[in-house]
């Protein structure tokens, strides 16, 4: 039986033509691009010609792109590089309740060395009080981090907006992209933000590298130190190969954006449409300003871990909730911020469609998560 994976907003397979890309720098040229001999000349033009081509599609200029290990350590850096390089200019950072673990960590981390945090509330649809936003932000506030569209949920914050309210406060904002960059807008002006963390292997590039995006004047300390590489904001030796994967498969990303957007979005709402009939299961998360790949339902009664391993032993491979949290017993922090109880929380599901998903795949989903919830209801 053929196997079908929608659990794209936990990784996603590597595309052929970002392997192709990748494969002359650990076989060819495969110098240190700090290195003055010809090899590390190689390297290191490769690794320019992917900062610049990352920097074109994000509208912004090559040295405000941070080459990182993964979007969790570009989260890292915008927030604990940035408080911490700035703590003379205040003590208040402001993030939601529904961020990725990554930030929520940090900025627990930030707390225990003494700075204050605000959480915004969310609405039932995942949205950011706005009011709130504008009524907590003082003198005091140095960065505000909101999650672009949310790993779980997949509901879509108005960034323009908030970027708005920051400029009028003179407060840089930083947003996690991630989970975004395959389908919405990625131009740093027009979102009017001062951070954003992109991730390759959320748009079909490699494991293990990821990105800040550091608008021109916005300091930061480092967290890894050592080398001067990324003008010396991250020490260790660049990544030639998964640097080329991650400019090559942004740029198809970009290019397919509208198209796969549109054809996910159709399959999606088709989805959602079709299992939604049974009273028993209901959508997670706001209805339209979602992502276009993003399904997130909560199965009444139903126990997730059961009805993820009987998928999973069907070939159909979805998930509870971000992969970066399956691990805990805990039920979902988004989930519960946005009024599901334990329960409800610990009987929800996520399906990430990606650009290998077909119409008969998600027919065949349909049909098997409909089948085992019925099963599953009067075990």
């Amino acid at each position: 039986m053929k196997e079908i994976y929608v659990d794209n907003s936990a990784t996603t397979r590597i595309d052929d033509e970002v392997i192709k890309a990748m494969l002359p720098y650990y076989t060819e040229y495969y110098g240190n691009p700090g290195s003055l001999h010809e090899q590390g000349v190689k390297a290191a033009e490769a690794v320019d010609k992917a900062r610049n081509t990352i920097a074109d599609l994000l509208n912004a200029k090559p040295d405000e792109i941070i080459f990182t290990g993964s979007g969790t350590e570009a989260n890292n850096l915008a927030l604990l590089g940035y408080a911490r390089k700035n703590r003379d200019k205040g003590d208040h950072i402001i993030t939601t309740r529904i961020e990725h673990p990554s930030v929520l960590a940090c900025c627990r981390r930030l707390e225990d060395e003494g700075f204050k945090v605000t959480y915004l509330n969310v609405d039932n649809s995942g949205l950011i009080d706005i009011e709130q936003l504008q009524a907590t932000i003082s003198k005091d506030t140095i960065l505000v981090s909101i999650i672009y569209a949310n790993n779980e949920i997949g509901t879509i914050q108005d960034i323009p907006a908030i970027s708005n309210i920051c400029k009028e406060r003179k407060v840089p904002l930083h947003i996690d992209a991630c989970q975004a960059a395959a389908y919405l807008s990625l131009d740093t002006e027009a979102l009017g933000v001062s951070m954003m963390t992109l991730n390759a292997s959320k748009i079909y590039g490699p494991k293990g590298i990821g990105a800040l995006y550091k608008k021109k004047g916005i300091t930061l300390e480092p967290i890894i130190v050592g080398g001067n590489q990324e003008r010396g904001l991250r020490g260790g030796t660049e990544n030639t190969p998964a640097i080329v994967g991650f400019a090559t498969a942004l740029e198809l990303a970009r290019k397919s954006s509208d198209i796969e957007a549109d054809r996910l979005s159709a399959l999606r709402d088709g989805l959602i449409q079709d299992l939604t009939q049974n009273p028993d299961i209901h959508l997670n998360g706001h209805p339209a300003r979602r992502l276009p790949n993003n399904i997130n339902i909560v199965c009444k009664s139903i126990e997730a871990e059961s009805l993820i391993l009987l998928l999973s032993e069907d070939g159909i491979y979805a998930n509870t909730r971000s992969a970066c949290s399956t691990q805990k017993k805990a039920s979902s922090h988004v989930l519960r911020s946005i009024g599901l109880g334990d329960k409800d929380a610990q009987s929800s599901i996520r399906i990430s469609l990606g650009k290998y998903n077909s119409a008969e795949e998600v027919k065949r989903i349909g049909e098997k998560i409909k089948e085992i919830v019925l099963m599953l209801k009067y075990v």
